[in-house]
């Protein structure tokens, strides 16, 4: 009779003053739960459940609390099912390791106006006691390993649906050295999103979903992709190449010749609208499923949503030689397009003046002793890096420098405290002693198509002595580029080590910013001229 007394008191105690939480507020919670012991637990963290089938099993419980009280405690009830942790001696502090923490940040585990007092501190217990040894989901460098494959995704499912969406918020959560510089905060994105993951608008809305929230990431590394988003955007295409400049689209060049031939597309043609809807309309509809951390790097994103559809006809306005003329051209799937990628284009060579120019799309450093031979007594060198470098930067940077130079320093993810970074001892150095080193002007050509390792490589060159950059600002990521799936048939892609220069100054979302800044002119374009090249050439002769 007492115990029963007692039990009816808590009941009503608990009652009281318990508040009501939302599905939202929930689900929310249940991700960064799941995530955190996911890498966290010990038991977890060492792969003795499947995970996916835990949530699974929690989920309708979850769904059944209406209060924070009662969430609580199912959220409590699951992590004592989950076995003993248990407790060990507190590490102290490691001067010798010199941690990066912008992104880490566990302060929601003891968010107690949604958590009771007992689960805050069952989480605070878990980090404190934290897995030691290898993790079963991530391994070093990340890499995300035994997850449960699927043969099909079923996105009419809603379990399956939320396993998606916490397993990519996840990754990002705890892997992804960039998110502190995101426009949006991450916890806001998880609640904005999930509504849509709940109950989606149509039957592609979280394919939509789930490219918007890759491009949450502000990174141009990351990108989404899915069969079904080809049912969206469609999978036929242009034969030509294009830029957008002012709201519009300049024709610069040709995937195909005969096909964008037989379709009359010339470069410099002004495209103004498709299917009398115009660009800069386009544009922004679709900005927000184009990934990239700054405005050039997302339109540079955009081709496939503005110039893609399902039809293999389309009506488009343009501007010729000062006239407007309509005409409908032809897509094409992409197998037919028959893209040739081989760049015959010569490696190095002089221009006028005794100026030095190298393309480093195709120079490769098998080439560089060669070319450096010929060029020792250039009046100026340019490196086009307004292409992806073929791994030349190392090899070139022991010509341009009189001494080893520190050009880099970067992050690596602490798999023993995951969200938290470590900065690397020691970064290789670029450069040799060399007194013989080029004296000549360096000069670096760099745009928004600079992504990666071609930022990596302006970083290395633009230490040496008597350099100039030219061009626009880069895409502004380096560092790893990881490949994925999320689940079978949803693949994704995010930077997943940081790159920052030795100063600690960031890269990501800054770039290469240029000394000399110029960006193509539609009337450049029209007229055949790189006007960036010319530019170089210019303060190559004149030293201004």
């Amino acid at each position: 009779m007492k115990r029963t007394l007692l039990i009816t008191f808590v009941l009503l105690f608990q009652l009281c003053f318990s508040k009501p939480i939302t599905e939202t507020q929930k689900l929310a919670a249940t991700c960064k739960v799941w995530g955190f012991l996911k890498y966290y637990h010990p038991n977890v963290a060492k792969g003795n459940f499947n995970w996916d089938d835990q949530l699974f099993k929690v989920l309708p419980k979850i769904e059944e609390a209406k209060t924070d009280i009662q969430f609580s405690n199912v959220i409590e009830k699951w992590i004592n099912s989950l076995g003993k942790v248990k407790a060990y001696k507190a590490e102290l502090p490691n001067e010798e390791i010199d941690y990066f923490d912008k992104n880490f940040d566990l302060s929601w585990t003891q968010n107690t106006v949604l958590f009771s007092k007992s689960l805050c501190q069952k989480l605070k217990f878990i980090e404190q006691n934290r897995i030691k040894g290898k993790q079963y989901y991530v391994e070093s460098g990340v890499e995300f390993t035994n997850e449960v494959e699927y043969d099909l995704f079923d996105d009419k499912d809603k379990s399956f649906r939320l396993l998606a969406l916490f397993r990519f918020w996840n990754y990002v959560e705890y892997f992804f050295p960039y998110k502190y510089q995101m426009d949006q905060n991450w916890d806001l994105a998880l609640t904005e999103l999930l509504p849509r993951t709940i109950n989606p608008v149509s039957e592609v809305d979280f394919y939509l979903l789930l490219k918007e929230m890759s491009a949450k990431l502000n990174d141009t590394h990351a990108l989404f992709g899915a069969n079904k988003l080809f049912e969206i955007f469609g999978w036929n295409s242009v034969p030509f190449e294009f830029k957008f400049i002012g709201n519009k689209a300049i024709v610069t060049g040709f995937k195909n010749d005969s096909l964008s031939a037989i379709n009359d597309i010339k470069i410099g043609d002004v495209i103004t609208k498709i299917q009398g809807r115009s660009i800069d309309v386009l544009i922004k509809e679709n900005l927000k499923y184009a990934e990239g951390l700054n405005y050039p790097a997302q339109l540079n994103h955009l081709e496939w949503p503005i110039f893609s559809q399902k039809s293999n006809v389309s009506e488009i306005e343009f501007v010729r030689d000062g006239k407007i003329g309509v005409k409908e051209i032809n897509y094409y799937e992409y197998k037919d397009l028959k893209i040739n990628y081989e760049n015959n284009s010569e490696k190095y060579k002089f221009i006028e003046n005794n100026i030095g120019y190298a393309n480093l799309a195709v120079l490769t450093p098998d080439d560089v002793s060669t070319m450096m031979e010929k060029f020792k007594n250039a009046k100026a060198i340019i490196f086009d890096i307004r292409n992806y470098p073929q791994g030349t930067n190392f090899a070139i940077a022991e010509y341009l420098n009189p001494e080893p130079k520190n050009f880099v320093k970067s992050i690596d993810a602490d798999l023993s405290w995951p969200g938290r970074y470590i900065w690397r001892k020691e970064d290789t150095p670029c450069g040799k002693v060399n007194p013989d080193y080029f004296k000549g002007n360096v000069i670096l050509l760099v745009n928004e198509k600079s992504i990666s390792h071609s930022e990596f490589t302006a970083m290395t060159l633009m230490v040496a002595p008597k350099t100039t950059i030219i061009g626009s600002q880069t895409a502004g990521t380096d560092g790893r580029n990881y490949r994925f799936q999320i689940i079978k048939g949803l693949w994704t892609s995010f930077t997943t080590y940081g790159v920052f220069y030795p100063n600690k100054k960031e890269v990501q979302r800054i770039g290469i910013v240029p000394d000399i800044e110029v960006k193509p002119s539609i009337l450049g374009i029209q007229q055949g001229k790189d006007e960036i090249l010319d530019r170089a050439i210019l303060f190559a002769k004149n030293g201004k």
